[in-house]
């Protein structure tokens, strides 16, 4: 069996406001991220890297899937161009996740509105 893995999250300044990362459900497999931007108007067919206001240590070992959320796509038609994005655990950036907008119409976003999901994977 697998030990339990440990993800820190670090908020940059500024952010206080914002949640963690965490899951919907206790079966939920991914941990939901939110906008650090405020005033975010995504253009039909813009991809727009997105501030998550967050920094990610990842154990050695482990990488980050970043997956779009289905509500979003469903509703507006959006979606993350590169999906699934992969963070590496040497990564020590802020967390920004690649929006596009594949619908007809432009899309607001607001600050903290959940944006994608994040899967943690263990990999050899």
């Amino acid at each position: 069996m697998f030990e339990p893995l440990k993800v820190r999250f670090l908020r940059l300044e500024g952010n206080p406001d914002l949640p963690l990362p965490s899951r919907a459900t206790a079966q939920s497999a991914g941990y939901d991220v939110r906008s650090a931007e405020a005033d975010l108007k995504l253009q039909p067919g813009e991809i727009r890297a997105v501030s998550t206001g967050l920094i990610m240590e990842l154990p050695q070992g482990v990488e980050c899937q970043v997956r779009p959320r289905s509500g979003l796509a469903a509703r507006f038609g959006i979606t993350l161009p590169n999906s699934p994005g992969t963070i590496d655990p040497d990564y020590r950036g802020e967390l920004k996740v690649l929006l596009q907008n594949g619908g007809t119409d432009p899309v607001a976003i607001g600050r903290g509105e959940r944006i994608a999901q994040l899967v943690f994977a263990r990999f050899e």
